[in-house]
């Protein structure tokens, strides 16, 4: 790579002022904040889901109980996965209170879309809505992986289980 074009580079405050002037949206602070808001609501439920089964497990392994621990998990996944379904109607109705799309059906096949990232339909946003589908598929992005994450510790702590015969 050569070094001039390093140095020829606009500076962060220069593309960060240019994206906000070009989109027109002082409301970005609000989807901001409706990110980080969500996110972190999204991940105090995923805690808490996991949090109960592994106590539910640990009382079961207790008690000798076997196969419940089996159904806790299966449980613990619909919870994980009305989440999941409870964040996308957060950001239909989102994105219903600033008018992005015409209809709620629209908005909210929108929603699930940039959530999962599938980016299918072929939606035209206005210029001052153009940034958004990057903060849903943010929130989509680390909602899936931090329940990816207590997933997979609850699938652990079943196969520890199955492993140890226990």
């Amino acid at each position: 790579m050569n070094i001039e074009i390093l140095h020829s580079l606009e500076s962060f405050k220069t593309v960060y002022n240019q994206v906000v002037l070009e989109s027109g949206n002082s409301d970005i602070w609000i989807i901001a904040l409706a990110t980080a808001v969500t996110l972190a609501i999204h991940s105090f439920i995923v805690l808490a889901i996991a949090g109960l089964f592994h106590n539910l497990d640990k009382k079961m392994r207790n008690r000798h109980i076997y196969g419940g621990n089996f159904v806790a998990y299966f449980v613990a996944v619909m919870l994980i996965v009305m989440s999941h379904l409870l964040q996308i109607m957060t950001w239909t109705y989102i994105c219903l209170a600033f008018e992005v799309l015409p209809d709620s059906a629209k908005t909210f096949f929108f929603a699930g879309e940039m959530y999962t990232t599938v980016g299918y339909g072929n939606y035209h946003l206005s210029n001052k809505w153009e940034i958004l589908p990057i903060f849903i598929a943010f929130t989509g992005l680390f909602a899936v992986s931090t329940s990816g994450a207590a997933l997979y510790s609850m699938m652990g702590a079943l196969v520890d289980r199955g492993n140890n015969g226990k």
